[in-house]
């Protein structure tokens, strides 16, 4: 489509076309956009957030030639991706375009304006706690001389280019207005991504005019200084979010019960499908919270302080990846920065991420009390290609590795993802098969780690693995049979029997990665002693390198096997943690576990 010289009216193609220029300027600078993200926390995101919203509308948006069907397919699109809070505020800036647009096929300047007016007030509402000197500031000054405009100028060309001013203006301003972009000496990344976005409007409309060369340039800024540190500035870690659907939402009610969980708090969106946008540490809590107000989806809760140490206070050039079937204990996980991206649960309609959105007790509860059997899904390619950008702008280079692949489709999504960004970024990725699961996973990750802070190359690193990975072995001990059943894994015929004659499994994972029934007994203590006697043949003449213990609500039998393992390698465990609930889903409650490693 050519953009005409002048342009009296804008109509849905067009505004899509001019909507998709603002959306490129964002992509094209992502990565000076992170480096100056210090407020509201330093985690260095704003980028990735701001262009992971607009992606979700590039790949999800059918333009059509009505302005309002347009802008509610982006607004949409927009509120379903949107990723932080610059992504979320903006997605808000983006519904009420569109919900003041109704029923408008072209808007001219004159309703244009009244539109952009009344939409700088639902971004205001569904904020917490709104602060001046930030994105908030900019969007409504440049929307008040949009207004100013309404009967002067008969030209979107012109008022774009006018209103470009303003905003250049509001943004230099951001600095003095906050303390922390001060002491940085920066804009604020938000504020600056809204610009860009104008700024690519512009360039568009320059270029089909051909008149002249593209002099809207934004200054240079300064990158963050060093000594901004995440316990000054992190008031909580998690950038938590999600989309709720119901019939209706009462959204100050809504903000109302949850602005005790945290602070930057945007609640964006419509009476039936709404964005949630806050930073709090009880994400499991505030999640629990949420299932009350309608059904949940799209959950993310990003962690701000490991985005903050990747960005400034990185240990070492290459970075490691796992999921959440890796069972590892937080403060190991924190020590190392190894990134986690979560497997999905589903109860029904409501979304969790594991480990992250729900916790073990809150997990056994719902199976308790929910009548429909729990289901997993794996990460998207998407979760993958957000992490893997985000760690390809500060590391050399990257490692994950994943639950077996005879499990999920997870390793094949990271695989892609690594594909993709490590063409576009020049970094090494190198993605593993675990061929375990759990504990296992957790052994294999720990290793690589270990290797990471020792200083080995990436490719001996990967080398390695391949013979870490056979060198470890799980065994479960399932307490029944109820969860295969449930979980379509054992017929309801086998299991009727089995659990006639009390069969209690013990399961293993085989070379392949794939589970297998690798012994039985007619007792659980039968069952305990055989587990015992298997683990004391596996890791008799290599020598241990180092186990786990893992329980579901079983920690009586966790310990017992501890003691035992205590005595067969002289060597405390790496921990005692709670079973992963993805995995917790085939074994079910009761169920214990180790995983060991030799030499």
């Amino acid at each position: 489509m050519i953009l005409p010289e002048k342009i009296t009216h804008l109509n849905g193609n067009l505004f899509y076309q001019l909507f998709l220029s603002g959306a490129k300027k964002i992509l094209d600078n992502q990565g000076n956009l992170n480096k100056i993200n210090v407020f509201p926390v330093p985690d260095a995101d704003t980028g990735t957030n701001l262009s992971s919203t607009l992606r979700a509308v590039i790949d999800n948006t059918i333009p059509h030639s009505s302005f309002n069907t347009t802008a509610n397919a982006i607004a949409l699109a927009a509120l379903n991706g949107a990723r932080g809070n610059s992504g979320v505020i903006f997605a808000q800036f983006l519904y009420g375009l569109s919900a003041e647009s109704d029923n408008t096929i072209n808007h001219s300047i004159d309703s244009f304006a009244e539109s952009i007016k009344r939409t700088v007030s639902y971004i205001y509402d569904a904020i917490a706690e709104p602060i001046e000197g930030t994105m908030l500031t900019v969007i409504r000054e440049w929307a008040e001389f949009i207004y100013s405009q309404k009967g002067k100028i008969d030209d979107f060309a012109k008022l774009f280019h006018n209103s470009h001013d303003i905003a250049i203006k509001s943004l230099a301003a951001t600095t003095e207005k906050l303390s922390a972009l001060k002491l940085a000496n920066v804009v604020d990344a938000g504020a600056k991504g809204f610009v860009l976005f104008l700024e690519g409007i512009i360039e568009a409309i320059i270029r089909k005019n051909n008149k002249e060369e593209n002099t809207f340039i934004l200054p240079e800024v300064a990158e963050a200084d060093g000594h901004i540190h995440a316990h000054e500035q992190i008031r909580f870690r998690y950038c938590t979010e999600c989309i709720i659907r119901g019939e209706y939402i009462d959204k100050k009610q809504l903000k109302e019960k949850i602005q005790k969980f945290g602070d930057s708090l945007v609640i964006a969106g419509s009476e039936k499908l709404a964005r949630i946008h806050i930073h709090t540490d009880q994400p499991q809590d505030l999640f629990h919270e949420l299932r009350n107000y309608g059904i949940l989806s799209s959950q993310k809760a990003d962690d701000m302080v490991k985005q903050h140490e990747v960005a400034t206070a990185r240990k070492w050039n290459i970075a490691l990846v796992t999921d959440s079937a890796c069972d590892l204990p937080l403060d190991i996980m924190d020590h190392y920065q190894v990134n986690m991206v979560p497997i999905n649960l589903h109860f029904g309609d409501n979304q969790y991420l594991d480990k992250i959105t729900i916790r073990p007790d809150q997990f056994f509860q719902l199976i308790r009390e929910n009548k429909d059997f729990p289901t997993t899904s794996q990460p998207n390619e998407v979760s993958f290609l957000n992490l893997y950008t985000h760690l390809a702008d500060h590391y050399d280079s990257i490692i994950a590795v994943h639950l077996s692949g005879k499990f999920s489709g997870t390793l094949q999504n990271s695989r892609k993802a690594a594909e993709r960004i490590s063409k576009e970024s020049g970094k090494q990725i190198s993605v593993l098969d675990s061929k375990n699961v759990s504990g296992g996973l957790g052994l294999i990750t720990l290793r690589i780690a270990e290797a990471i802070s020792q200083g080995m190359p990436h490719n001996e690193i990967v080398k390695r693995s391949e013979e870490w990975i056979t060198k470890c072995r799980i065994m479960v001990s399932v307490k029944n049979l109820k969860y295969m059943i449930k979980g379509g894994r054992v017929s309801p015929m086998k299991g009727f029997m089995a659990n006639l004659m009390n069969v209690k499994p013990i399961v293993s994972v085989d070379k392949t990665g794939k589970s297998t029934l690798f012994d039985k007994a007619f007792s659980q203590k039968s069952n305990m002693k055989k587990v015992m006697k298997h683990m004391g043949s596996f890791l008799t003449g290599p020598g241990t390198w180092n186990y786990i213990i893992l329980h579901a609500e079983a920690e009586n039998i966790a310990a017992w096997f501890a003691e035992e393992m205590r005595k067969l390698t002289g060597k405390e465990p790496v921990s005692i943690v709670n079973i992963s609930p993805v995995i917790c889903l085939s074994a079910g409650i009761g169920t214990v576990a180790i995983a060991a490693m030799t030499d």
